[in-house]
């Protein structure tokens, strides 16, 4: 080897070893987000739950979070099933780019919802479920346009349901059972996708809204509520709803004549002043489940389908129902 290609040689080695040594760990959270989440979780005063929430490790990698992986913008925030006390922080809202939102079956937190979740306008998924969340269901929801799925169910929700809430076009299912709801339901006028509504076990009174006829669901639960008159417009021909409780009410409506759509699969009217007769064509439905007990019916239980494959219960304290599974007319 001659002098100049030692050199040569030499001179590369020099100065490969001063370039610096590429980071084998470059924080990909945004800097922003990773302030505002341990703002969070001093809010809460930094319980054990969020212990991977450490200023020294890429919040990316925190436990309950998740990054877009382009941007590296937190997308989700999920606080679920742990111990962990005290009110949602406003701090939640400045997290621009979150899509999904949960707090969910944290018996602790309490307060109201913060008016701040409505700065995030490209949240998709919000459930805030299974905790002691109290005042009202905030009208500010309809605000967020890209939800789909909004669950507010299992808390101590009072007041009445915001009518503004019919204007989320895109959502999916909206839950808001399991709560201390009161007054009617609103005329929701879905102009997009039409969600499946969960709103049982409230406080809610009067007639179902003639609006909620003009719209075909998947699923309707209305059941444990003070709901009362005339719901046999929800049903017809050309529905394709498949699960139907509207039981433990007051609804009172003639079923002689109702025409059940051939997708209904789950059937519950329990505990109503429902009267009249069953229907021969509810022998045609594919029922998985079905309860009519408790109830003013009269006149003989069709034969045929899956009717008899239901047990007495499903019959029972009806004023003058007969025939099998009940006893012979």
């Amino acid at each position: 080897m001659n002098t100049a290609t030692t050199l040569l040689l030499t001179l590369s080695v020099f100065l490969f070893l001063s370039l610096p040594a590429p980071s084998l760990s470059a924080e990909r959270c945004n800097p922003n987000d990773k302030k505002v989440l341990l703002q969070i979780k001093q809010s809460f005063g930094n319980p054990y739950l969020l212990a991977s929430w450490v200023s020294t490790n890429d919040c990316c990698d925190w436990y309950q979070v998740e990054c877009d992986p382009t941007t590296n913008r937190i997308i989700s925030l999920t606080i679920f099933a742990g111990n962990l006390s005290g009110q949602i922080p406003a701090a939640v809202g400045s997290l621009p780019y979150l899509q999904t939102l949960i707090f969910r079956k944290l018996s602790n937190l309490t307060g109201t919802i913060p008016s701040a979740i409505a700065k995030l306008t490209h949240l998709t998924m919000v459930r805030l479920s299974y905790t002691n969340l109290t005042g009202p269901v905030p009208a500010f929801f309809a605000q967020l346009k890209n939800l789909t799925f909004l669950d507010l169910s299992f808390n101590d929700l009072t007041g009445s349901i915001p009518p503004e809430l019919g204007q989320l076009t895109n959502l999916d299912a909206i839950h808001l059972d399991r709560n201390k709801l009161t007054g009617v339901i609103p005329e929701w006028i879905f102009t997009g996708t039409v969600p499946d509504v969960y709103l049982s076990h409230n406080q809610l009174t009067g007639p179902i809204p003639k609006s909620f006829g003009y719209y075909n669901y998947t699923t309707l639960d209305f059941s444990r509520n003070m709901l009362s008159g005339d719901l046999s417009f929800m049903f017809g021909s050309n529905k394709t709803v498949q699960i139907v409780d509207f039981s433990q009410n007051m609804f009172g409506f003639n079923l002689s004549n109702v025409v059940f759509p051939a997708s209904l699969t789950s059937l519950d009217l329990n505990h109503n002043k429902i009267f009249g007769s069953l229907p021969e064509e509810l022998t045609t439905l594919d029922f998985q489940y079905l309860n009519v007990s408790y109830n003013r019916l009269c006149g003989k239980i069709p034969v045929g389908g899956k009717l008899q494959s239901f047990d007495a219960t499903s019959y029972s304290h009806n004023q003058c129902l007969c025939g099998a599974p009940l006893p012979a007319c």
